[in-house]
């Protein structure tokens, strides 16, 4: 037989089944407008045609959008082309339309162009008419330039490079860059025009003193195998980088893996990805766009600034001192615990001020009974204090800027966009010392599988999060998931969190080089707190562990369906829902256990709630309710120690009485 469990309700909901639900700004996620984008190229008989331009949308765009015809063009035939044979410091070609001149090799004309051979210090030079579209064949290539860019695209319409069937193509430079006109010349392959990369073949290059491959317009990939060490960045274009089809991509990077950026125009410098295979090691972000980022598909592994061993760990026990450690009442820091806003009066950790135990106890055949007392219904607050939910800035000066030193820090996240950033599929396995996944604007996630370690913060918008599908595993992270307006609308989502779980808050994230986060997310300083932010889940399933605050809304929390599971701690100012204006529920299974603090539970319902105070229990201790009838509602074993326990279901009715047991012990509850 059971031992006999007393638990007292902290507060039982008593609302009306047909009270409205409240209405959140979630936000649009769409792109802003951007710039035109070429239409489809003419075929080879009519490649002399001027191209035209048709507008990119700022919805989502397509392969069709991204590519032409002869972006994907592989197939030649030897006799249509001009041979051009590279002899160690010197080539040769019999067409006029190359130039020769000791180790450099000029091509001066539209064609297509069969390459072979060995330069040990030379390059090759495009230098053709602006209406010229020029096509290089590399076929067992081997450049080698100690002062500049083996393949220098000075002029023409656009150039189109595709490696042969079975072909080994190496293009180096020594670590120096001399310059030889007026550009900018810094990289292995340098592009002043568009750029396409396809083939079957294998390229590999080398850059000690620069980047790997430059474009100074759009660089486009279709196929091929690339191989790139760069100093610097190992791909990057100022108005676009788009990736597809069969294209596999090592890239070790000393900067950005990927990076696109415009400063002149911000609509330009985005970057599109729809298939291939990518693995980035990368000392600053693994993908980079100073505009929007689209992904559909693809499978990518990225390492970003070490990965998240090399992030601040600071949980939400130790960081700043901020939630525990060196206040009164066991552990809360001072103005906690002592009867402040948010907290029950004379609450320290499951005991009366007087350090006195209350009035009832809970029998638990695992460890010595422990006390809970006898709490009104103001014991779990519907106010939280608003110093307990800032996120205070470290490096931030007196007026909330960031200091000159987070200005000019490294940015070491994942996958990063300036603009809106939309993942519709795709399978990502990301190690980054900063956030593993960041946008500046808003984030939409449609599907996808994602394996994220993150130093900072998994997945942060500065706007708008939504996360409609997919499988996401978050292994480890500072917060899990943040953004001023946060959705979930589907998905499987299973996170673990030093500090909290879900994040609703107002301002920007200043993350940078020191271990990924030198200014905390806010930029305000202790005390302050914005009650703008919303989180809304209506559907998926969702685990979160987290050693911070399970759910945490600078604003209103909205549950309308799914299936949501917290664990967390019962130690320091952590919460299992921890909200500034409302949190309601009118559907959907919600799961809480935690501490009780700064506890909170829902302060509207249109289903029933449960919330109780169990005292201390240990993790791994069972929770059960059942309904009159021993049909078993709910049952979760969570991963951290609690004490309080908040539920709600659909099959939770508001006034019935139901069987809650923890552990070995048992005692009926009423729902609210």
């Amino acid at each position: 037989m059971k031992k006999k469990l007393v638990l007292l309700m902290i507060l039982l909901l008593t609302v009306s089944a047909g009270s409205g639900c409240a209405s959140l700004n979630i936000g649009s996620t769409s792109d802003s407008s951007q710039e035109a984008r070429e239409a489809e190229e003419n075929s080879e008989n009519t490649a002399d045609t001027e191209e035209t331009s048709q507008s990119v949308s700022a919805e989502e765009q397509t392969d069709e959008d991204m590519f032409t015809d002869r972006d994907y063009e592989e197939d030649y035939q030897e006799e249509d082309c001009v041979s051009v044979t590279l002899r160690g410091t010197s080539a040769s070609s019999s067409s006029d339309s190359v130039e020769i001149s000791e180790d450099t090799i000029t091509i001066t004309e539209e064609g297509t162009y069969l390459i072979s051979g060995t330069l040990s210090d030379g390059m090759i030079i495009v230098n053709a008419p602006d209406t010229a579209k020029v096509r290089l064949i590399f076929e067992g290539v081997e450049i080698n330039s100690e002062t500049s860019a083996p393949l220098y695209i000075l002029e023409a319409d656009k150039v189109f490079l595709t490696l042969a069937e079975g072909s080994e193509n190496t293009l180096s430079n020594s670590g120096t860059y001399t310059a030889i006109d007026d550009s900018n010349i810094d990289s292995v392959i340098y592009s002043k025009q568009d750029l396409t990369l396809n083939g079957t073949g294998t390229l590999t290059i080398s850059s000690p003193g620069g980047h790997g491959i430059v474009s100074n317009d759009d660089l486009a990939i279709t196929d091929g195998t690339y191989n790139i060490t760069a100093a610097s960045h190992g791909l990057k274009a100022n108005d676009s980088i788009r990736i597809t089809g069969g294209s596999q991509l090592t890239v070790t990077a000393g900067k950005d893996g990927i990076h696109a950026e415009n400063d002149e125009d911000p609509s330009l410098g985005f970057v599109y990805i729809s298939d291939g295979t990518i693995a980035v090691e990368a000392e600053g972000d693994g993908i980079s766009a100073g505009s929007y980022m689209q992904i559909a598909a693809g499978t990518f592994q990225i390492q970003a600034g070490g990965g998240s061993e090399n992030g601040t760990k600071e949980s939400s026990d130790s960081w700043g001192e901020f939630r525990g450690g060196g206040g009164p009442g066991g552990g809360s820091p001072a103005g906690k615990g002592q009867g402040g806003e948010g907290q029950a009066p004379g609450r320290t950790g499951g005991r009366s001020e007087s350090g006195e135990a209350g009035s009832s106890e809970i029998a638990s055949p695992a460890k010595p009974s422990v006390s809970v007392e006898n709490l009104s219904a103001e014991s779990l607050s519907t106010e939280s204090s608003t110093t307990e939910n800032s996120d205070p800035a470290e490096d931030s000066s007196a007026d909330g800027s960031k200091s000159t030193e987070e200005e000019s820090s490294t940015s070491m996240k994942g996958v990063k966009a300036a603009g809106n950033l939309l993942i519709s599929g795709g399978s990502f396995t990301i190690d980054s010392a900063d956030d593993s996944i960041h946008s500046n604007s808003s984030i939409t996630i449609k599907d996808g599988v994602f394996e994220i370690a993150s130093g900072d913060d998994a997945v942060h918008a500065d706007e708008n999060l939504t996360v409609t599908a997919g499988t996401m595993n978050i292994s480890e992270s500072y917060e899990g998931l943040e953004a001023l307006h946060l959705e979930i609308q589907g998905g499987d989502i299973t996170l673990t969190a030093s500090d909290d779980g879900l994040n609703a808050a107002g301002g920007t994230d200043s993350s940078g080089t020191q271990g990924g986060r030198d200014g905390m997310f806010g930029g305000g300083g202790p005390g302050s707190s914005s009650s703008d932010g919303t989180i809304l889940i209506s559907g998926g399933t969702l685990n979160i562990t987290a050693s911070g605050d399970g759910i945490d809304a600078n604003g209103s929390l909205e549950i309308t369906g799914g299936y949501t599971v917290v664990a967390g701690p019962t130690q320091g100012d952590t919460s299992t829902l921890d909200y500034d204006t409302t949190a309601e529920i009118t559907g959907g299974t919600f799961i809480g256990t935690g501490a009780s603090g700064m506890a909170q539970t829902f302060s509207d319902a249109q289903q029933g709630v449960i919330s109780v105070d169990a005292g201390e229990q240990s993790a791994g201790t069972e929770v059960t309710l059942t309904d009159s009838s021993g049909n078993t509602i709910i049952e979760v074993t969570p991963e951290l120690s609690f004490s309080v326990i908040i539920l709600s279901s659909p099959e939770i009715a508001s006034g019935e009485s139901y069987t809650l047991s923890v552990g070995t012990a048992s005692e009926e509850v009423e729902a609210g």
